[in-house]
Order: structure tokens, then sequence, then C-alpha cells
């Protein structure tokens, strides 16, 4: 192995972030996914008679959906460090998760 495979070898060793930062944005996605969640549950169906309306509907469906998907992203490979399950099977469960959560905001 040259010097410089040896350098770029010892570089690029992935490095764990700290976990106070993964549970900041765990708690960060969270509470952007309950607000779109929370948004969209108070939103009154008369409401898309006015097309301006329909512009913080969208937002908040785009917001919840990408905040929603990373958070069961993040949980998912939490269960895999865990080694509570691999794989797809990991995923399904952060999606369960996530999914309880949204419905009993729904449901309040």
């Amino acid at each position: 192995m040259s010097e410089v495979e040896r350098i770029l070898q010892g570089a690029l060793v992935p490095i764990e972030p700290p976990v106070a930062l993964g549970e900041r944005v765990e708690r960060r996605l969270t509470r952007i996914t309950g607000a779109a969640v929370d948004e969209l549950a108070d939103f009154d169906p008369s409401a898309l008679r006015d097309p301006r309306r329909w512009v913080r509907l969208a937002a908040a469906g785009v917001v919840g959906a990408g905040a929603g998907g990373a958070l069961i992203l993040i949980r998912a490979r939490q269960k895999q460090k865990r080694h509570e399950v691999l794989g797809l099977k990991a995923l399904r469960s952060g999606m369960r998760e996530v999914a309880g959560d949204a419905r009993r905001r729904l449901n309040r």
C-alpha cells in the first residue's frame, strides 16, 4: 500500500456523531413533523375555495413528509444499532412509530 493510500484510508475512516447531536436532530424532526400534522389536522376543507390557502396546506404536507421520512430513517438506524431488528424490518418499525405518533396527534 502506498503512502497516499495509507493516509487516505486513515482520513476517510467513518466516525459516529455525538449522541447528543442525534438526539437533538430527532427532537427537532419530531417537532417539525408534529407541527405539520397539527397544521393538516386543523385544516378546514372549505378553505380549499381560496387558492391562497393551498400553499400553506401544500407546505405542511411537503415539510411533514420530509421530516417524517427523515425521522423514520433515524429511528430505523437506531434500532439497527441496538440490534433490535435489521434491514427492512427496522424501517417498517420506524415507520409504525412515526405513523402512530401522527395518528395520536390527529385524533386529539
